[in-house]
């Protein structure tokens, strides 16, 4: 059996998976002096489903860690203006500079995850790609201490930790192994197709409502992320089997304006299809294991937050880590949860569908209120304590 690290026997922290909340996470370890490794069963670079859209607390992290610097050389747009439409009524918000932060971004996941894992490797983590977890490995007490894996030709890899982290996704191999389950689950779930366009003729991000339908328009690297959406049972009925006609009608319905510009403009790429999937809280740390991002947190993609809340708990994890006791993690855990309690709700409430123009609208006020909660509360995080030698593995 093949291992890591040959002069090495353990590390501090394993994490599975090398997408935002995975890299975010090893960097900050890595950072506090821990040694980590990080595994993922996708290759080095390669894009991925996603909503794109960064929140300010999202773009706050990445500036306090020092990664928005190659998010803007790699050409990723600043964000200065959102727009909400509400039928034919458009609400313009301009991006004011606010704690820190002076526009948002919407990187390709092809730039972000990438900054991240390089920003991870100079601070020391180690990041192997093409690698999936087959088992998790336990002590005699039954505590998870490391992983099985396995490389591309099949050959077994064993590494050992203090802490294995799941930041493996919604359908976590991390999750299901240490038998974490969903303590809360939303009800509503959104269908949604997304497409990339040159020549769009909109800039910034632009988010559309009417009842039923719902649409967005999200300015990223060299293209315009435009995504169609609609409930669950719908996408299911209609879109699943023709994605082409079914983001067109929706388009349709939800702005004819956006459904003409995106007519006129040029398809970069194929599209992506999402079925929906209701949102869901899992319990997320045990004896020697933790969750971070999608795989311990998953909220609808509709509001667009979900990379945000994964670089704002990679933090609170991090944290709960280098202290290192149980304790630590159970408050990581309920941290994340009071923060996330009333942006999963309200989030749930606007997947459903069922509200007309007025109270979407107040939903959405909600949603803002909480995002300046978020915001307000990394602010307040004091500066992390070192970690502590006495605690490593050999």
């Amino acid at each position: 059996m093949l291992t890591f690290a040959s002069n090495r026997s353990s590390y501090d922290a394993i994490i599975v998976g090398a997408r935002v909340a995975g890299a975010a996470t090893a960097l900050q370890l890595a950072r506090q002096g821990l040694r980590v490794l990080v595994i993922d069963r996708a290759e080095s670079g390669t894009d991925t489903l996603s909503t794109l859209a960064l929140m300010r607390g999202g773009v706050l992290q990445l500036a306090r860690w020092g990664v928005l610097d190659a998010l803007k050389a790699a050409g990723t747009p600043p964000i200065r203006k959102t727009t909400f439409h509400y039928a034919d009524e458009e609400l313009p918000i301009q991006i004011k500079e606010k704690d820190g932060v002076d526009a948002l971004y919407a990187p390709r996941r092809t730039v972000l995850d990438v900054a991240l894992v390089d920003a991870a490797r100079r601070s020391g983590a180690e990041v192997t790609f093409g690698v999936r977890l087959v088992e998790l490995t336990r002590d005699a007490r039954g505590r998870v201490n490391g992983i099985v894996g396995q490389d591309r030709t099949g050959a077994a890899i064993e590494a050992g930790a203090r802490f294995v982290i799941g930041a493996d996704g919604l359908r976590s191999t991390v999750a299901r192994l240490a038998g974490a389950e969903p303590y809360r689950q939303g009800t509503h779930a959104t269908g949604v197709v997304y497409g990339y366009w040159k020549d769009l003729g909109l800039d910034g991000y632009h988010w559309y409502y009417r009842p039923g339908v719902s649409a967005g328009t999200i300015e990223t690297n060299d293209a315009v992320l435009v995504f169609a959406g609609v409930p669950m049972r719908r996408f299911m009925e209609e879109t699943r089997h023709d994605m082409r006609s079914g983001y067109h009608r929706v388009l349709r319905e939800t702005s004819p304006s956006l459904a003409d510009a995106v007519e006129g403009a040029t398809q970069v790429e194929r599209f992506w299809g999402f079925p929906g999937q209701v949102g869901l809280m899992r319990q997320s740390w045990g004896p020697g294991w933790a969750l971070v991002g999608d795989a311990g947190y998953f909220k609808d993609p509709l509001t667009a937050h979900g990379m945000t809340d994964a670089l704002r708990d990679s933090e609170l994890l991090s944290r709960a880590v280098v202290e290192g006791t149980d304790e630590a993690l159970a408050d990581n855990q309920a941290t994340r949860d009071e923060l996330s309690s009333d942006l999963f709700e309200v989030t749930d409430e606007i997947a459903s569908f069922e509200w007309d123009l007025e109270t979407v609208q107040v939903m959405h006020h909600r949603l803002s209120k909480e995002m300046n909660r978020e915001v307000r509360a990394m602010l307040e995080l004091a500066p992390p304590a070192a970690a502590l030698a006495g605690r490593r593995t050999a």
